[in-house]
């Protein structure tokens, strides 16, 4: 078995050669070529933006409902969709597995299950940003994570969990709350612990993330061991990215559940690959092996399926799939990946996985957890790090920036989305639970950014290290650091 360093010395000939500007290098750049300038500390102690936007905070854990019910507590993924009158209609997921004081439950009068507290709620904001009415959309499920909205305007929430009776995909329409449809489970979109899911609005296939918590996170230098998924010998730690062909490709509410096929991704020629093992702008050819809607991990496993840490977000834009693993990568700070189908409505053809980005520092990345496509085009991150939470743009000119910080307490940001108009962008912050609407000097829309982006060529690679003299350096003469860097490996830095 490959350990890393054995990988990463046998890809060192190939890495040596490669110079291109590191995303850090807009971060220290404000106002430059990406970004939107410094962050201007928020006196409320809340959220830190760019100069020239503002905030305001929709809805929060100890609000109420419009029947007077609490506010559920765990914000988690959620999709603007348009509503009436020049509304926007948010649909939220709340991530509660067992509710408490902090974490109130979805009280639902027509769960899926009583026993269980979570569930999504429906708020419809005005067009002056403020909650013109909220209501609980479904309920009865249990650690709603991500999920992800359909073209046809409605939202799947998925359970991060393989409890007993969970652990599944439910669509919810916040026009006819509550109704049979959000009670009950998309079966043959598979039994795992669902992150996120995304559809192909071209071909109708639906593509879905898998956060599978069990088994060890390996150290990078020790060799990745194999065993049971639990105890003092558990393998390594695997998630595996799905895709599901629906029999039924009407696009309208309830037509997944007409069954259809569910498959896990594997890679041409390398059965259970590492992907994590690979570098920054490396190219797969993808094979989809079918695997048993009642089994999926375990027949991942078993028939070859590409294995990934954790998956998390992911967003359809532009004609590529994105998505993203928290704690992929060589110094486990995560990693951004572009699937680009081939566009067979039935699912055949060669697909391509590239690994656009692998984080090489907390600065450029610190555990990316749900992924937005902005109507422009960029790639915004909502980390779920250790060291304060960031929203993180990634542009299609390779350079990163930091968009927000959230100051109220080291809780993650999540549900990063856009009204359909791209005037507003809506997000949360797990807990205690706040989603804020921001606004702001945006650029236009664009759907010609994100084809882009989907285009876009890695540009972030092997990113030369920097000392404190060359920052000074490149300070003094008016250069990036990396730039400086350049000189310096040239032999031009004195």
């Amino acid at each position: 078995m490959q350990t890393r360093r054995t990988f990463l010395r046998r890809g060192a000939v190939t890495a040596g050669g490669a110079l291109a500007l590191s995303p850090a290098a807009a971060l220290a750049k404000p106002g430059g070529q990406a970004g939107y300038g410094p962050l201007i500390e928020d006196r409320a102690g809340l959220l830190d933006l760019p100069r020239g936007f503002r905030y305001r905070v929709v809805q929060k854990v100890g609000d109420t409902l419009s029947n007077g019910a609490p506010v559920p507590g765990a914000f988690d993924g959620m999709v603007a969709f348009d509503g009436p009158r020049n509304a926007t209609v948010l649909v939220r997921n709340h991530e509660i597995r067992t509710a408490g004081a902090e974490r109130p439950p979805v009280q639902g009068r027509n769960p899926y299950d009583p026993a269980a507290d979570g569930g999504t709620t429906a708020v419809v904001v005005g067009p002056n940003r403020k909650v013109a009415e909220s209501y609980v959309s479904s309920s009865g499920t249990k650690v709603n994570c991500a999920g992800g909205g359909t073209p046809w305007g409605t939202w799947l929430t998925c359970e991060e969990t393989q409890d007993t009776g969970h652990g599944f995909v439910f669509e919810v329409d916040p026009l006819s709350p509550e109704d049979t449809r959000s009670k009950t489970p998309i079966r043959a979109m598979g039994f795992f612990s669902h992150e996120a899911v995304d559809i192909d609005p071209r071909t109708g296939i639906a593509y879905l993330t898998e956060d599978d918590f069990r088994g060890a996170q390996v150290p990078a230098d020790q060799e990745r061991p194999t065993g049971p998924a639990t105890g003092p010998t558990a393998r390594t730690r695997s998630s595996f990215l799905f895709r599901y062909l629906p029999n039924n490709r009407s696009q309208r509410p309830g037509a997944l559940q007409d069954g259809g096929k569910l498959q896990v991704m594997t890679i041409q020629g390398r059965p259970l690959y590492n992907v994590d093992l690979g570098k920054t702008g490396e190219r797969f050819g993808v094979v989809w092996v079918d695997v048993r809607a009642e089994s999926a991990h375990a027949d991942a496993l078993e028939r070859g399926g590409a294995r990934f840490q954790r998956l998390e977000g992911c967003h359809f834009a532009g004609g590529a799939f994105w998505f993203d693993d928290t704690s992929g990568g060589e110094k486990r700070f995560g990693q951004v990946f572009r699937l680009i189908p081939s566009g067979d409505p039935a699912g055949g053809g060669t697909d391509t996985l590239e690994l656009f980005l692998e984080g090489d520092s907390k600065e450029q990345m610190d555990a990316p957890d749900n992924l937005n496509i902005t109507p422009w085009g960029d790639i915004w991150l909502a980390e779920d790090g250790g060291d304060g939470n960031r929203i993180v743009g990634l542009t299609p000119s390779g350079e990163n920036y930091v968009f927000a910080f959230n100051r109220l307490n080291d809780s993650e940001f999540a549900g990063p989305t856009f009204s359909r108009d791209g005037r507003t962008f809506f997000v949360n912050i797990q807990d205690p639970g706040h989603t804020f609407a921001i606004w702001g000097p945006w650029p236009r829309r664009n759907a010609g950014g994100q084809r882009a982006m989907a285009g876009a060529p890695p540009k972030h690679r092997w990113a030369p290290k920097v000392s404190g003299e060359l920052r000074e350096y490149a300070a003094k003469n008016d250069v990036s650091p990396y730039e400086a860097a350049a000189y310096e490996r040239l032999g031009a830095f004195a």
